[in-house]
């Protein structure tokens, strides 16, 4: 039988083992919910097709410009978006479930290959973009990088560690991978292009949708579902 002191040094080992699991499986989540949302791969034809014409310089400073604006625009929200939330008197529930919606509109987008103001450029975005030199601000980060989708699931986020300094720096780390994953294969754009084209970026954007969609849906059930348990 153990000594009382070394069964209680165990068992806050074992607490601390479950609590860093828990936060790892939560930060995989949230990577695979940014990484859908701001759907890198359905970004390389558009900056193709923006950047044609360019020289490889040119779409190299481009590319950095964008992802470099895009992830401030991130951690300027992540910092601001609970007093945001705060501010208004919105309740975490609330925007999971508006959040939620929202979420599911660009997944349906998305499965069905339709461009949106809450995903992409819209017509006339795209023809202001077309005689514009520099495309980084316009539409690269925003709003093709961190659009509208992304700020919400930013939002629905902080909620959710709202308190969690560890959580916290952790989202943040999960934002810079997802921008620079999307950096490195806007860099890597005509070899990608040659690769999968447009059919193929179609075909994962919409695979992507499905897992968004479902995503969507369980953050609705779980806002519903706290909502009538407050």
């Amino acid at each position: 039988m153990r000594p009382p002191l070394q069964a209680g040094k165990m068992l806050r080992r074992d607490h601390a083992i479950d609590q860093d699991l828990a936060m790892l499986e939560h930060l995989v989540k949230t990577f695979i919910l940014f990484f859908v949302v701001v759907e890198p791969i359905s970004l390389v034809p558009m900056f193709g097709a923006l950047t044609r014409g360019g020289s490889v310089r040119y779409r190299r400073k481009m590319a950095l410009k964008g992802s470099a604006l895009a992830a401030g625009i991130l951690f300027v929200f992540a910092l601001t978006g609970d007093l945001l939330l705060t501010t208004l008197g919105i309740s975490v529930d609330a925007f999971k479930i508006a959040g939620g919606v929202l979420l599911f509109m660009v997944a349906v987008d998305m499965v069905f290959a339709r461009q949106s103001g809450l995903r992409s450029t819209t017509v006339r975005e795209q023809e202001e973009a077309r005689y514009k030199e520099d495309v980084s601000v316009f539409p690269l980060a925003f709003p093709l990088i961190a659009g509208p989708g992304a700020l919400a699931t930013l939002l629905l986020v902080i909620g959710e560690v709202r308190g969690d300094t560890a959580m916290f720096i952790g989202l943040l780390g999960v934002l810079l991978l997802v921008v620079t994953v999307t950096l490195i294969l806007l860099l890597l754009t005509p070899q990608i292009m040659r690769v999968l084209g447009v059919t193929g970026a179609n075909v994962i954007s919409r695979l992507l949708g499905v897992v968004l969609a479902a995503l969507a849906v369980q953050y609705v059930v779980d806002g519903v579902r706290a909502s009538f348990m407050a």
